[in-house]
């Protein structure tokens, strides 16, 4: 198989919906806002501070791979940062043309400088509306629990994404240390985001094996997992995520600094692909994991040994399981299609093909929507 550039995986429309906020900062940005606010951080360069963060580096658990969130939650408990730092992470995304992305954060993580909760979220939506205005890139959010935290505060958070339907909030995730907090733990705060029709994702499968992943699809009612790398370990299971076209938001780099699997040539990824799961590739956290969704598509395809077809389908997958109306991912997996048809397996690309369905696109995102019958 002849290898493809990461610039050609650049040029792709793709979609990341697996993205945490605060682990998806500028390094520059960090040091910016820390001197703003007069916070002492354990580094004050941009090489010092990547290696207080681990970035890149394989951390040889979840629970030591998530110790760089206290730096950089350090700086993000004021509106202005949390602005900046929303519409900074859909710039970069836009910038390697993801066309939609979900990013996810705990707003209860932001609240140490008295800010409320709800500005905490309003200030990240305006941030990422006004990056839709300025680059084109549809974003939403996705409101998380923390496992190690407690019950009462998940259901709090809950209380949230129910407040925020249809104002910019998509979906309700339970995040943080996996081994010893089980999901069924939050099962109140699941119970009223499920009552009122909104979409769960959880993170499961990762610091601990397929009970977790049982529990998050029999017990909370889970529409897609997070990770799910350890999923393999349990056939049966597995084979019930793919008869029920359960997304599995896949992590590829995140999943070997965590420790959860040992190589990229042995993530179970393309297990998973050849057996008709809907596997998604996103980035998890764009600094912490020093990633884009274009290089872990391209690691997917140089490491992982996915062919282009595979990676075509994959990022139709993306937009099949994005949380949005039927209708709007109806748009865009048209709209994508036409799009995937200029490039080619040797990486040629058609640019006149390419320039043509982008226009499409553009005249189709400027008319209402309508309802087809189907």
């Amino acid at each position: 198989m002849n290898e493809l550039p990461l610039s050609f995986f650049q040029r792709l429309p793709k979609t990341d919906l697996h993205v945490h906020l605060d682990g998806s900062l500028r390094v520059e940005t960090i040091l910016e806002l820390a001197n703003e606010q007069g916070l002492e951080l354990p580094a004050t360069d941009v090489p010092g501070l990547r290696s207080a963060l681990h970035a890149g580096e394989n951390t040889g658990s979840l629970v030591k791979y998530l110790e760089a969130f206290d730096i950089t939650l350090r700086v993000l408990q004021t509106e202005d940062a949390l602005y900046r730092v929303a519409y900074e992470l859909a710039e970069d995304a836009a910038a390697e043309n993801v066309r939609y992305m979900e990013v996810r954060y705990s707003p209860m993580l932001h609240v140490r400088e008295d800010l409320r909760l709800t500005e905490v979220v309003e200030t990240v939506l305006r941030g990422l509306h006004d990056a839709e205005t300025d680059h084109g890139i549809e974003s939403k959010l996705i409101l998380c629990g923390i496992r190690n935290i407690s019950p009462e505060s998940s259901l709090e958070m809950a209380e949230l994404v129910v407040a925020y339907k249809g104002r910019g909030v998509v979906g309700f995730d339970l995040a943080g240390a996996e081994y010893d907090y089980p999901a069924k733990d939050h099962q109140e705060a699941f119970a009223l985001v499920r009552r009122n029709n909104i979409n769960v994702t959880i993170h499961a499968g990762e610091a601990y094996g397929p009970p977790s992943i049982a529990q998050a699809l029999h017990d909370c009612g889970a529409h897609r997992i997070g990770h799910g790398c350890r999923l393999r370990e349990d056939g049966d299971l597995l084979h019930y995520v793919v008869d029920h076209r359960i997304p599995l938001e896949c992590c590829p780099s995140s999943n070997v600094q965590t420790g959860a699997i040992a190589s990229l040539e042995t993530h179970p990824l393309r297990l998973y692909k050849n057996l008709g799961a809907r596997v998604t590739i996103n980035t998890d956290n764009r600094l912490i994991t020093d990633t884009t969704v274009s290089k872990e598509l391209w690691l997917a395809h140089t490491q992982i040994g996915l062919s282009f077809s595979d990676i075509h389908q994959i990022i139709i997958n993306g937009f099949k399981s994005a949380f949005l109306p039927f209708h709007e991912k109806q748009r865009y997996l048209a709209s994508v299609s036409k799009q995937l048809d200029a490039f080619a397996a040797d990486g040629t690309i058609d640019e006149a093909k390419l320039e043509a369905a982008r226009q499409a696109h553009a005249r189709k995102q400027a008319l209402p929507a309508t309802v087809t019958a189907e």
